[in-house]
């Protein structure tokens, strides 16, 4: 009889405890409580991310020069950029393919190098390490803006470092395809870093009994990295495929400063054009310019489903 009234009181003991003392639900109790943290937090996330989001969606359906009020022009910039007698349409899909070109060479560089190389530091009685680590991760830490200014230096077809050391003779620069490797050069330079911190950390997860195993079965390095390693790590280089991606869609900051858009708007990419008819020097067209970067995350949104739906099926 006490063990069953003991029992009554632990069980309404807990309905009070998980209902709360005035009768509310735990996780609406716990929310209330946690609202004073995070109200600041999302308030900056609504005010710099979600609401720039939505406003930025509203223009590229209106005629704005950023003076005055925008106007409503519902299809008006989108027809213009999918007409073939229009500038819009010629800079637009001009610099989309540059941007296009840029992701398909210069993502596979991103992925495929730094994991070589991580791979490479994780052999064992590999001597300065951290020292390697430290080398590759470091201009990851550099500004675009410094970066370039250096590589600028580095392709200088009269004074470079490239052309003098080798008594070449190429306007790095100023010719193609010279100025498409020179930027491709730039940003596997700064973009190794955080991909191959991802894959040491990845790769230092892996049992080494399979590699073990492997050798007495007679399987070689190459067989040991396409049977074992890659498999093992799917997860992280999913991920990582996946941000950089999107960081190349996004690219601006390096053409920008090391090439212009040059020679003859050859690299000049999507989010250059974007830039230019946002902020130029005469009359601003920000609704064409939020059109395009609408259409352009779009394309990144698209894109990134199929590598999360095949990132998923993997699984």
């Amino acid at each position: 009889m006490s063990n069953t009234a003991s029992m009554t009181s632990i069980q309404t003991g807990a309905r009070h405890e998980a209902s709360g003392k005035k009768g509310r639900p735990l996780g609406q109790k716990s929310f209330w409580h946690a609202l004073p943290y995070i109200a600041p937090h999302m308030l900056v996330f609504a005010v710099f991310g979600i609401i720039p989001i939505f406003f930025g969606i509203y223009l590229a359906f209106t005629r704005w020069n950023l003076v005055g009020s925008p106007k409503w022009v519902g299809l008006s910039n989108f027809k213009l950029i999918f007409d073939p007698s229009s500038y819009f349409y010629s800079i637009f899909w001009r610099d989309l393919w540059h941007t296009v070109l840029f992701v398909v060479i210069s993502v596979p560089l991103t992925i495929i190098v730094p994991l070589l190389l991580a791979v490479i530091l994780q052999k064992k009685g590999l001597h300065g390490v951290g020292l390697f680590q430290a080398i590759f991760y470091v201009p990851g830490l550099i500004s675009v803006a410094a970066g370039a200014l250096v590589w600028r230096l580095v392709f200088n077809s009269q004074f470079g470092l490239l052309n003098t050391t080798f008594r070449w003779d190429i306007n790095w620069l100023g010719k193609q395809p010279w100025a498409w490797i020179a930027l491709f050069v730039m940003c596997l330079w700064g973009g190794i870093g955080g991909n191959l911190i991802i894959y040491r950390s990845a790769l230092s997860g892996v049992d080494k009994d399979l590699y073990e195993a492997a050798s007495m079965d007679g399987a070689g390095s190459v067989r040991q990295f396409f049977a074992i390693t890659l498999p093992a790590i799917r997860l992280p280089l999913f991920y990582t495929t996946i941000m950089t991606t999107s960081g190349a869609f996004n690219v601006w900051g390096q053409p920008q400063m090391l090439t212009g858009g040059g020679p003859a708007y050859t690299t000049q990419v999507t989010l250059m054009d974007i830039r230019n008819l946002a902020f130029p020097s005469g009359p601003s067209a920000a609704g064409m310019a939020s059109a395009m970067a609408l259409l352009l995350g779009i394309i990144l949104m698209v894109i990134s489903l199929v590598q999360i739906f095949y990132m998923n099926k993997e699984d």
